[in-house]
């Protein structure tokens, strides 16, 4: 593939609700431009994009993919990006990597909330958006329904440009408003010129014809102060006008088109292809991104021949190959076999193949132009990384959810703790949102992500990629036992067999207090026990601390004063008063009034207004303390802080998506352990099979 101006790019990322098509119109538009010979369907999973062994299980996408192909002398990358929740760290990377957000409505549901969900993240970068509303041709779909959906949430940018004219529930042509021009497609996608609807069609219409002209006319006018004058005084505009204040205002974000299609016929899939090319801005068209080296800004404008600004938006970790990088070029050129500064950690990296994609399909490349996006194989750089030559510069980074759904990785096989931990890295690696480690206080193994089919995913990902197959379950929750009252216990270790015997003999207070640690003191009078014995009986006591009498949990907050005792001048040794200082500890602690403390964190969530109080509801199930409510930095919505059981939370992602419907997100960080509740201490005994 040849090398392309930035002027003869575009990048479009396709996002939008799961299930509004977007995998769909990719693949039509692949075949429509001719770089497939057939037309893949994501039901038979065939489709360029989605060629994932999951993906094709699933019959959804579950991570970006890039399908580059050329179209009247341009190139056009796009980037399907999921609309599943759990893999918006995906969708967030592809709408890095585009100068448009292509946003897929279904014309039978309507505006969802990942449609509101991709708007927001295409507007919070900066970048130009289009809605298309796909399934027009069902008898089920009303495209004006939608239509009026999509102005009323997202406001006046709204603009249709390509509408059908509907006659007894059917779609019977299309009307491009540019062109003022009608077309009509039969069942094997072949487009011929057709009358415009007649007065009595357009009087039926919910949007009458007249009425959609004038509000796209008045769109166009609002981007350029001429245009406007023109407009007021009842001039129509040229093709050119309609076309330049179309393209000036996406780039802009002052208009945001609509254009509609059909998935039986391939109704407007060409002139889609053709808005593409005369609407969405190039990566020259595009304000110069900003990076910053030190405490200096620098502006990266998309020529080549400026120094390479080049940024990694995603790592896939492929079973073949390795690990591939993929790159969006900021300026420059990125030449294979060549070596560049990683301005996010300093060192050279050494750039081999490259290649560009059409889903699974690669070709490779010798050098990629500005604005371009490609792929490199076994580089050391991760996703938010910036490869520049000269001065090292850093452009912003993605900014990801946290994970916040934990589920405990156990192996199927003994022996495979190593190889999970090794595959878990790199499909860490490969998506930010993932999380793995080894939990200190229970010793399990925790893979956090975004839900539980993020992480069930994930497992499969690790079966199908490195061949390690695990069982998810729920966390333990790491549980402490401490004491709520003073006693002094006596401990006495004696045995004789023979030869020297073993003779240990102590009286220790036990107590309460705030430290985590045991917190040791001795206060012996007249040599009851020698000094060169208090080191034992404090290892006595430390051994005994990693678990309790109640539920076996590490105990904590326990103050151990050893206050009197006796020895035998033969018997006695260090490990005669470990023991009996084990024996006193045991008992002591069974006096002292044991219970069981659970962890307790903070919770920060974000959410509609509207469902403000069914979370609080849900938290004083949980027996959450709410600490306050704010409002967000984003409108209509609230923050809410509490604080809230570990145990409580396990189920509380899935349930707040389901309240707030997919808009809520939060937060949740340790803080404190409390004691636990008296009618669940018998609870937590019996789960974790109590005491020895």
């Amino acid at each position: 593939m040849k090398e392309y101006r930035a002027e003869d790019i575009r990048n479009i990322a396709i996002a939008g609700h799961s299930g509004s098509g977007k995998t769909t119109l990719a693949e039509a538009l692949i075949y429509k431009a001719g770089a497939s010979d057939r037309l893949g369907k994501t039901a038979e999973g065939t489709t360029v994009c989605d060629y994932d062994p999951e993906e094709i299980k699933r019959k959804a996408s579950l991570g970006a993919s890039v399908a580059s192909f050329e179209y009247n002398g341009l190139k056009l990358n796009l980037l399907d990006a999921p609309g599943l929740f759990d893999f918006e760290a995906d969708m967030l990377e592809a709408v890095r990597a585009a100068d448009t957000v292509m946003i897929t409505v279904s014309g039978k549901s309507g505006v969802k909330v990942g449609t509101e969900k991709a708007y927001k993240a295409a507007r919070k970068a900066g970048k130009a958006t289009m809605f298309v509303i796909t399934k027009v041709d069902d008898p089920d779909a009303n495209f004006y329904n939608v239509l009026t959906d999509l102005k009323t949430v997202f406001g006046p940018t709204v603009c249709p440009v390509i509408v059908p004219v509907i006659k007894d529930r059917q779609v019977v042509s299309y009307v491009n408003l540019i062109e003022m021009k009608c077309y009509k497609y039969d069942e094997n996608g072949n487009v011929s010129e057709t009358d415009m609807p007649t007065a009595e069609i357009s009087e039926k219409m919910e949007y009458r014809m007249d009425g959609l002209v004038a509000a796209f006319s008045e769109a166009v006018a609002e981007t350029d102060d001429a245009l406007m004058e023109k407009f007021f005084e009842g001039e129509a505009f040229t093709r050119k006008e309609l076309v330049k204040g179309l393209h000036d205002g996406m780039n802009r974000g002052l208009i945001t088109p609509v254009v509609c299609c059909s998935d039986v016929t391939m109704g407007c899939i060409d002139m889609l292809l053709k808005e593409v090319t005369l609407l969405m801005p190039s990566p020259a068209d595009c304000p110069p991104a900003e990076a910053v080296s030190g405490d200096d800004i620098e502006e990266i404008s998309c020529t080549g021949d400026a120094p390479l600004r080049a940024f990694v938006f995603k790592t896939v970790a492929d079973q073949f190959v390795g690990k591939m990088s993929f790159i969006r070029v900021m300026s420059g050129v990125l030449k294979a076999n060549s070596e560049y500064i990683n301005a996010s950690t300093g060192g050279v990296e050494k750039i081999g193949k490259l290649y560009t994609l059409c889903g699974k399909k690669q070709t490779e490349v010798t050098s990629v132009g500005a604005g371009d996006i490609c792929a490199a194989v076994k580089i050391g750089a991760a996703t938010n990384d910036t490869i520049c030559e000269g001065k090292a510069v850093s452009l912003d980074k993605i900014v990801f959810p946290r994970p916040c759904y934990k589920m405990a990785v156990r192996p199927k096989s003994q022996g495979d703790e190593s190889k999970i931990s090794a595959a878990f890295a790199r499909l860490c690696e490969e998506d930010p949102t993932l999380s793995f480690g080894q939990d200190s206080a229970t010793g399990e193994f925790v893979l956090a992500g975004l839900g539980e089919q993020h992480l069930e995913v994930a497992a499969a990902k690790l079966k199908n990629k490195f061949g390690v197959e695990v069982t998810l379950a729920p966390v333990r929750i790491a549980y402490k036992e401490t004491i709520r009252k003073k006693v002094k216990t006596e401990g006495k270790h004696k045995k004789q067999s023979g030869g020297h015997g073993q003779y240990g003999h102590v009286w220790i207070e036990f107590e309460p207090c705030l430290s985590d640690d045991l917190v040791f003191e001795e206060k012996v009078f007249g040599g009851a026990v020698p000094r060169n014995f208090f080191p034992a009986v404090e290892k006595g006591l430390r051994d005994c601390m990693g678990k309790g009498v109640l539920a076996g949990c590490p105990v904590t907050g326990v103050k151990a004063i050893l206050v009197d005792g006796s020895y035998h001048p033969v018997d006695s040794s260090e490990m005669a008063f470990k023991t009996a200082a084990a024996i006193a500890f045991k008992e002591g602690m069974k006096q002292a009034d044991p219970t069981i403390l659970e962890p307790v964190g903070t919770l920060r969530a974000i959410i509609p207004n509207d469902n403000t109080g069914d979370v609080m509801g849900d938290l004083n199930k949980r027996r959450g303390r709410v600490l306050g409510m704010n409002p967000a930095d984003e409108k209509g919505m609230t923050e809410i802080v509490a604080e809230v059981p570990e145990r409580e939370m396990q189920s509380f992602a899935m349930q707040l998506r389901q309240i707030t419907r997919g808009r809520g997100s939060f937060e949740f960080d340790f803080v404190r352990y409390e004691q636990l509740p008296a009618n669940l201490v018998s609870d937590v005994i019996l789960s974790l099979g109590g005491a020895d």
